[in-house]
């Protein structure tokens, strides 16, 4: 009886507790760099190693890549109507495209992984200036998202929202609330 009185107190705990805790994660600007008069913006591509799909549990190499093309798709959509909205974003389409020409920011990702014991994605990212081939300002490799879900698929989206709303702190100087 005292083993379900405590089980029971410790579910209404982390009940309680885990509201409090959701919701997105507000990244704030940390670079120093202007990029707010950026209005066409290339942005790259999230390149998931393709071979890792048998550690992830996909069948074979092909359908883990069109999870990675499904997942930058997505992205990229975010990017264009949330997260980068009221500007011209032209997107990688696939991990070889970088022709960032004719555009005002290249938004670059390297170093991508997923973290096996959170099961984020892991990254840097580079603002370089496409004219000139310069790195604006750089975020160091850091885990976006760090919590489970049941499915893959989620938590590396989830994952991209988190990297998307940096992007956004980045590049606008604001948080712009969903």
């Amino acid at each position: 009886m005292k083993q379900s009185a405590l089980v029971v107190v410790l579910l209404i705990y982390f009940g309680l507790c885990y509201p409090a805790e959701a919701g997105p994660k507000k990244y704030p600007k940390e670079t120093v760099a202007g990029m707010s008069n950026a209005k066409t913006i290339f942005l790259g591509w999230v390149d998931l190693s393709p071979e890792s799909w048998s550690l992830w549990g996909y069948r074979n190499k092909e359908e883990w890549m069109s999870v990675i093309s499904d997942l930058n798709l997505e992205f990229q959509s975010d990017c264009k109507g949330q997260y980068l909205a009221g500007r011209t974003v032209t997107a990688a389409k696939n991990g070889n495209d970088g022709d960032a020409a004719g555009n005002d920011l290249y938004i670059r990702f390297s170093n991508v992984n997923i973290d096996h014991d959170y099961y984020g994605i892991r990254l840097s990212i580079q603002f370089i200036d496409p004219k000139t081939n310069a790195e604006i300002a750089s975020i160091p490799s850091r885990l976006y998202y760090e919590k489970r879900w049941f499915k893959f698929q989620l938590y590396m989206r989830a994952a991209l929202d988190d990297i998307g709303r940096k992007i956004q702190a980045e590049v606008t100087g604001a948080v712009r609330k969903k």
